[in-house]
């Protein structure tokens, strides 16, 4: 079985059911009017713009993108790339890919001109699909994309000269499946890292990975047939879409929302009646600081049916988790850990009944085996800290086009997820910090995950990120870059003071209040803190001298 047949049992279970429900409630009135309506797409009336397919249109839209696609001459075995901020017609245009038995290869909507050529060429594509925000990124290079490619636009407006008219290409295709053979040993997808290590990787996957993503995310959630999510992050990367197949495999109705506003996000949930939601760190620390001001007050919102709040992509502050579960109380909680190398999240999750280890990353997840070893390979004693390592029917089958990074992270049919963790004595797995940003101060090792955590408990801190600066006699120290809440003020004195509590060596050294980038998926951007504050311990050493 794959996700295809999961879609197409759906359509013909749950036909005139809402599969997919599209809320933007920042759009304004202009572009309300000027948006194109689509043969398929139902509209509905609200003050917020809102768009819904039921199953059934689904289905019929990825077959006639996928029909579209075979009369352009995609083949089983191409690789199409996408291009597109969350939409009502992502999720069907990757679909329809899969169901050409091409390949689907989902960019980063964040990507430069120059990425997107990169990645182009890396996954060797053979189509882009491209939405309306990016016709400027690939016309600066559509004379060099377009030689033996397929460009297609999807969107508003004119098409571009240089591309093909999605609309034009599926009006004039059949709705009905093309019936190419696709099993769970072919090749599926093509994801790229995160890139916050350097240039993205291709991360080729199987559709053995994708269906067992599914049924991992049902069995650690428990999705049934009357559950609504709400999906805020974007489509391209595997945690959304991974934890989407939850409401695939169940047929239920899932909400793609365009805006991580707290207000907004209660909206949707009370308006839509959502019962799952998933939230990246920084969105549910402003829904409670929006909550702690008074700005927004539980009751003016129907949240009841709200039952589950779970949270991945990055480690997650145990103050967070007790505060929400203060204002929340009926909420279950999970922590999932993962990354694109294995499907995305749900390798490893805390389980909802484990809300007293809160902080913890959890165990194996389903159909999961892990391990913490030292560099050799050989696992350490529980208590020690080593690389965590995950096996199982999501680990990728390579960096495509890169055995050297393939063989440095794959040891036979364990991936190496280069996380320092370390297990307690009842077994769950604590994430320590990335091996590469691991600080060595006068020998010692630093985890700045331990050092974040600790300074996110003081009420002031909105968002922190701990990096390593350059000291001529300790080798590293370590520099706390802090976002404080809005409205208030906070010292270097009450930061350090507060530290007090953490043991010397570990204390930040350097205390910077600034802004903490995150991409897209919650994840710190460490790389751009240590290129912009790097030379600050370049000038303490040079003063020292």
């Amino acid at each position: 079985m794959t996700i295809i047949d999961l879609l197409e049992r759906n359509a013909k279970d749950f036909a005139s059911e809402t599969a997919l429900v599209e809320l933007n409630p920042e759009m304004d009135e202009t572009r309300r009017l000027t948006w194109r309506e689509y043969e398929l797409v139902q509209t509905t009336s609200r003050a917020s713009y809102r768009r819904e397919i039921t199953w059934s249109v689904f289905n019929e839209k990825a077959n006639r993108f996928a029909n579209a696609l075979i009369s352009r001459g995609i083949h089983k075995g191409d690789k199409v790339a996408i291009l597109l901020m969350n939409s009502l017609e992502w999720l069907p245009i990757y679909f329809g890919v899969l169901k050409t038995g091409a390949l689907a290869v989902p960019l980063n909507f964040r990507y430069s001109a120059d990425e997107i050529d990169y990645c182009l060429g890396l996954a060797e594509c053979d189509a882009l699909v491209f939405g309306t925000e990016f016709i400027g990124r690939v016309e600066e290079i559509a004379e060099k994309i377009s030689r033996g490619r397929l460009l297609i636009y999807q969107g508003n407006g004119a098409v571009p000269s240089f591309a093909d008219d999605y609309n034009e290409l599926t009006a004039n295709s059949s709705s009905v499946s093309p019936n190419i053979n696709v099993v769970e040993d072919d090749y599926a997808a093509i994801y790229f890292s995160s890139g916050t290590t350097g240039f993205p990787k291709a991360i080729l996957h199987k559709h053995r990975s994708l269906i067992h993503s599914a049924r991992t995310e049902q069995n650690h959630h428990g999705q049934t047939h009357d559950d609504v999510f709400l999906c805020i992050p974007p489509l391209y990367h595997t945690g959304a879409k991974m934890h989407w197949f939850g409401s695939l495999i169940s047929g239920s109705k899932a909400v793609l929302l365009k805006g991580t506003k707290p207000q907004t996000i209660l909206d949707a949930v009370s308006k839509e009646h959502c019962t799952i939601v998933w939230l990246l760190v920084p969105w549910a620390q402003d829904i409670l600081t929006s909550l702690d001001s008074g700005e927004l007050k539980i009751a003016d919102y129907q949240l009841s049916q709200w039952r589950l709040m779970h949270i991945g992509a990055q480690p997650v502050p145990q103050s967070l988790i007790k505060r929400w579960l203060a204002y929340f109380p009926g909420h279950e909680y999970d922590t999932n850990y993962g990354l694109s190398e294995s499907i995305g999240p749900g390798c490893v999750h805390l389980g909802v009944e484990n809300v007293n280890k809160v902080g913890a990353i959890g165990k194996a997840g389903f159909g999961w085996q892990t391990a913490i070893t030292d560099p050799d390979g050989i696992p350490v004693k529980r208590g020690e800290v080593g690389e965590l390592c995950v096996k199982g029917p999501g680990v990728m089958e390579c960096y495509y086009n890169d055995p050297k990074a393939t063989a440095e992270v794959k040891r036979g049919d364990w991936l190496c997820t280069g996380d320092m963790a370390m297990e307690d004595e009842d077994g769950f797995i604590f994430l320590v910090d990335r091996a590469k940003d691991v600080i060595i101060t006068g020998g010692e090792n630093l985890y700045p995950v331990q050092i974040e955590e600790f300074i996110m408990a003081y009420p002031k801190v909105k968002d922190v990120a701990v990096i390593g600066l350059h000291d001529e006699r300790l080798g590293e120290i370590a520099a706390a870059v802090i976002a404080v809440k809005p409205g208030m003020e906070c010292t270097e004195d009450e930061i350090n003071e507060f530290c007090k509590g953490m043991p010397r060596y570990k204390r930040p050294r350097k205390i910077i209040f600034a802004d903490v980038p995150r991409n897209p998926t919650g994840k710190i951007e460490k790389p751009k803190l240590r290129k912009r504050y790097g030379a600050l311990g370049l000038v303490a050493a040079e003063n020292n001298a």
